[in-house]
């Protein structure tokens, strides 16, 4: 049974939260190549180009939504731990520690500010750099917590199972 949640466990960890990174990294540079004013004809998301509201208002929704299935990885997470008998493991703990920071600092910081972003350009409003800018740092901040934690679950410190 063990083996089977941390398959569960890994490829939840693959299909939810791999979705949410890359998205997340390009969202701020997709945010940048739209244009402040497009053509009379173009609606707000209706081009097709690189640099229009749809290729942004896209990136979002996968980010959302692939958040939200984000949940089963800790869920997985603590069924596979507690198989494990590993539950209260430092390399653990800390894991945990860095995933609920993860998930906070996406829940607090990424996912509203990508919509104040998506909600000036869909108005129509220019969007300063300087706000690009502080949301790609709290991507990269996101990105590197959940690096760690796929680190600590690979090496596990201390684990008796660990090379």
């Amino acid at each position: 049974m063990t083996k089977i949640l941390l398959s569960l466990h890994v490829l939840a960890a693959i299909i939810a939260v791999g979705p949410v990174t890359v998205a997340a990294s390009m969202y701020p540079a997709a945010v940048r190549k739209v244009p402040v004013a497009q053509p009379a004809g173009a609606g707000a998301g209706e081009a097709d180009g690189p640099g229009d509201v749809s290729t942004v208002r896209l990136l979002h929704r996968i980010c959302r939504v692939y958040a939200g299935l984000g949940i089963a990885v800790p869920v997985l997470g603590f069924a596979t731990a507690a198989a494990m008998g590993v539950l209260g493991d430092a390399w653990l703990i800390a894991s945990i520690t860095l995933t609920a920071a993860a998930a906070g600092l996406l829940i607090a910081f990424v996912l509203p500010r990508q919509e104040e972003l998506l909600e000036d350009l869909a108005g129509r409003r220019p969007v300063e750099h300087a706000r690009t800018a502080r949301l790609a740092m709290f991507t990269g901040l996101f990105n590197l917590l959940w690096a760690t934690v796929t680190v600590l679950m690979i090496v596990r410190p201390g684990s008796t199972t660990g090379a």
